[in-house]
C-alpha cells in the first residue's frame, strides 16, 4: 500500500535524528553517572549533609528520567516498524489510522527530547523566577501585563508545573503594574530564559475611547531559582530595605500588616521584592536569596562568559527594544524578532501555546554558539 510506503520512508528520515539525540544526550555517560550516584547513596554518611544529598538525589532522578524517556522513544520506533511489517503482511488498511497515531506521537516525543538536548546551561534544570513590569502605554500596558501573566500561567499549567506569586502590584485603573512569579518544574528556567526581554502589543485598546490602535510594552525578566548557598557577600550598609503592605489576591494575610519587603542594592540599583510569605522575616529571607542570585549571576558574568545567557538585564521598556510583537489589529500575528518564528493564532499564543517560540529560541542560541566556537 502506498500509505505504508510513505510511513516507512517518513520513519527512515528520523534515523539520523535518533542517533544525534542519543549522542547529544551522552546516554552512556548518563548511565555511568547514575551508577556512581546510586553507589554513593548506599555509603554510610550520605544523609549527613541534607543539602548535598538532596541535590544528588535530584540529579539522579533527572538523569534516570532522561535515560528512560530516550529508551521509551526507541521502543516506540521499534513498535512502529513492527506495525509496518504487519501492515505489509496482512495488507490491512484498517491499521493505517493506528500507525498514523503512533507516528504522530513518536514525532512529538522526539521533538520534545531533542529540545531537551539544547538545555545544557548550568541552571537550565532549575525552577524559574519570572518578573513582568508594565512599561510605556499606561493602563493599556498594565492590561497587557495581566495578559502576559495569564499566558505564562496557562503555559505552566499545560506543562504540569506549579506556580506561586512572590510579589504583585495592581495597576492604577486596571491590570497589573508588576508581578513576580515563581514557576516550579523540570527545566522551567531553561525554557523560560527565552522570554527575557520586551514584549510589544498592538491592538485597538478597550481603554481608548477614540477606538484607535495603540502600542504598549511589558518587560519580562527571568532568572533561575537557586536554593543552594551562593558565593556572594552582601554588605548590609549597601542595602535599603523598605516594608509595605501587600497588594493583590492573597487571602487573609494580605493587607493586614506591612510584612512585604523591598530590598534595593544601592551599588547596582537591583530591586527585589517579596510579599507572599506569612511574615516579614520570611519575605526578607526570600528577597535576600533573590538578590544574591542576581548578584551571583552578575559576578559570574564579569569574570567568565559561561553564564552570559542568564544575565537578567532587560532593555528599556520602549519602542524598538522588543524581542517579540503580538499584533491583534489590523492583522493577527505573533512574531519573534530574534528567531523569526511566528504564529497567526494570537489567541492560542496568549492562551499559553508558546512552545513554538521557546523551541525556536533554543535552536537559535545553539546554532549561534556553534558559530562562535
Amino acid at each position: 500500500m502506498v500509505e505504508l510506503d510513505q510511513f516507512k520512508y517518513t520513519l527512515s528520515t528520523y534515523d539520523d535524528t535518533l542517533v544525534e539525540v542519543r549522542d547529544s544526550l551522552d546516554l552512556d555517560g548518563k548511565v555511568k553517572r547514575i551508577d556512581e550516584l546510586d553507589k554513593s547513596m548506599e555509603e554510610p554518611g550520605f544523609w549527613d549533609d541534607p543539602e548535598t544529598s538532596t541535590r544528588l538525589m535530584r540529579e539522579a532522578k533527572n538523569l534516570k528520567d532522561t535515560v528512560e524517556s530516550y529508551r521509551k522513544l526507541e521502543q516506540e520506533y521499534e513498535d512502529i516498524q513492527v506495525m509496518l511489517e504487519m501492515g505489509y503482511e496482512e495488507n490491512d488498511p484498517s491499521l493505517i489510522p493506528e500507525i498514523q497515531g503512533m507516528m504522530d506521537d513518536f514525532v512529538e516525543k522526539l521533538e520534545a527530547i531533542r529540545i531537551q538536548t539544547l538545555l545544557s546551561g548550568e541552571y537550565d534544570n532549575n525552577n524559574a523566577i519570572l518578573k513582568l513590569n508594565a512599561g510605556a502605554g499606561g493602563t493599556e500596558a498594565c492590561d497587557w501585563c495581566s495578559m502576559l501573566y495569564r499566558m505564562y500561567q496557562r503555559w505552566a499549567d499545560k506543562k504540569g508545573f506549579t506556580t506561586a506569586v512572590i510579589d504583585y502590584l495592581d495597576g492604577e485603573e486596571a491590570g497589573i503594574k508588576s508581578i513576580t512569579l515563581q514557576i516550579n518544574g523540570e527545566n522551567a528556567y531553561g525554557f523560560l530564559k527565552s522570554e527575557r526581554g520586551v514584549h510589544r502589543l498592538v491592538r485597538i485598546s478597550p481603554f481608548n475611547s477614540a477606538g484607535k490602535r495603540q502600542t504598549s510594552f511589558v518587560s519580562c525578566d527571568v532568572m533561575p531559582d537557586i536554593k543552594e548557598d551562593l558565593d556572594v557577600e552582601v554588605n548590609p550598609d549597601e542595602l535599603r530595605i523598605d516594608t509595605y503592605r501587600s497588594s493583590g489576591a492573597g487571602g487573609q494575610h494580605i493587607n493586614k500588616t506591612s510584612s512585604a519587603i523591598r530590598i534595593t542594592h544601592l551599588p547596582t540599583g537591583i530591586v527585589v521584592q517579596c510579599q507572599n510569605e506569612r511574615s516579614q522575616f520570611q519575605n526578607k529571607e526570600v528577597a535576600m536569596q533573590m538578590l544574591k542570585t542576581k548578584l551571583y549571576m552578575m559576578k559570574q558574568e564579569e569574570h567568565a562568559e559561561k553564564l552570559s545567557d542568564i544575565r537578567g538585564d532587560v532593555k528599556d521598556i520602549n519602542f524598538g527594544n522588543q524581542i517579540r510583537s503580538y499584533v491583534m489589529q489590523p492583522y493577527t500575528l505573533v512574531k519573534d524578532h530574534r528567531t523569526g518564528a511566528e504564529s497567526g493564532n494570537v489567541n492560542a499564543v496568549l492562551d499559553g501555546d508558546i512552545d513554538l517560540f521557546i523551541s525556536a529560541y533554543l535552536k537559535w542560541v545553539n546554532l549561534d554558539s556553534k558559530k562562535s566556537d
